[in-house]
């Protein structure tokens, strides 16, 4: 790389930080081209040079949040191959827990999630798309493992494994979105212990419906 690449790649990294910051400060309608490039300390003409309008920005920084997330927990969490689907799923809960819930990321990044889940805009069918549908496909292979489904075609699923894989997903994100009414009914931190103990308790409840369904239980 050289060193006109190096400078640019650097200005585009500061732009995220520093936009990151701020649409997670503001939300992304009230936040500042102004704002976000002064605190990157480059000039507004940067912003559509790299990513075309504050828009374009704004989704390239949900990627990034997302992206990097992933990156610290992957949804096999270092499994090795030939696991269980119960480990399967143990793993991608886990995983999932730690990246809404991790403290030890820029603290911009949970903050920035929280607002577009509570106040969705045009970026987040991006995102869905391009990060969280293969998130997706892969809880939902583990669950046709665990009920015995034959194949489907890709992105085909049944009501069954859709509604197995949301109540997953439910049960998991409550954690994140509720944490205000969590504490105040159970005044305690969520530690890595805690996201173990939340881990192990949605895995037992779900792989336990999940069997009742399997088994034939009412749909």
């Amino acid at each position: 790389m050289d060193d006109m690449s190096g400078k640019q790649e650097d200005t585009k990294a500061r732009l995220i930080e520093a936009a990151g910051e701020v649409f997670a400060e503001h939300g992304f309608r009230s936040a500042t081209v102004r704002e976000i490039c002064g605190r990157a300390g480059t000039n507004v003409s940067a912003v559509n040079y790299h990513f075309r309008d504050k828009d374009g920005l704004y989704a390239a920084v949900l990627e990034y949040s997302h992206r990097s997330a992933v990156h610290k927990y992957p949804p096999g969490m270092g499994l090795r191959d030939g696991s269980t689907a119960e480990d399967q799923l143990r793993a991608f809960i886990h995983s999932f827990l730690l990246r809404i819930l991790d403290e030890g990321r820029p603290a911009w990044h949970g903050k920035l999630m929280a607002r577009e889940i509570a106040d969705p805009t045009a970026a987040l069918d991006q995102l869905v798309q391009s990060s969280i549908r293969p998130l997706h496909q892969h809880l939902t292979g583990i669950i046709r493992s665990l009920l015995q489904e034959k194949d489907l075609p890709v992105g085909k699923e049944n009501d069954v494994t859709f509604l197995c894989t949301m109540s997953i997903v439910g049960q998991c994100l409550q954690h994140f979105t509720g944490r205000r009414i969590i504490a105040a009914l159970c005044p305690e931190d969520f530690n890595s212990a805690d996201i173990e103990r939340i881990a192990d308790h949605i895995t037992r409840f779900s792989l336990g419906g999940i069997r009742a369904l399997g088994a034939g239980g009412p749909a």
